[in-house]
């Protein structure tokens, strides 16, 4: 009998904006898959491509960024140049053979708490239909 598959989710946030949220959650008693790690970073906007594509490889089944939106304390464009690094990153998972739908992207307030938690658990339930990633053959 084999094990249910839980995916593993990687979360994305940011110090000052959606890490409240994070935050406020679980003050709330709120809860999320607990398959799920978080990665501070001070601005989503710094968010690579690459690093996205990694999280994959290292046997993460899901990203999420919870990104700043305009209230990033750091960049005015932070909104602008998150989203041309996310569409960045589909088009590297494409060509790497993952899906991009394992990928979402959202702005993400300090008191967020609803909208983080529906982000989350709709990126949970889709990854855990596609299954595990496939490893790309080569």
């Amino acid at each position: 009998m084999s094990e249910e598959f839980k995916p593993k989710i990687l979360i994305f946030s940011t110090d000052f904006i959606s890490d409240l949220a994070i935050d406020l959650t679980g003050l709330l008693h709120r809860h999320y898959p607990a398959t799920t790690s978080i990665i501070r970073v001070p601005c989503s906007s710094m968010i690579r491509p690459d690093i996205i594509l990694y999280a994959f490889q290292c046997g993460f089944d899901g990203v999420f960024v919870a990104a700043d939106g305009t209230d990033c304390p750091f960049l005015k464009d932070c909104s602008d140049r998150t989203a041309k690094r996310i569409a960045e990153a589909v088009e590297l998972l494409k060509k790497h053979g993952i899906e991009p739908e394992r990928l979402k992207m959202s702005a993400i307030c300090s008191v967020c708490v609803e909208p983080f938690l529906k982000h989350i658990h709709d990126l949970y339930e889709k990854v855990k239909k596609l299954g595990p990633v496939k490893k790309k053959t080569e």
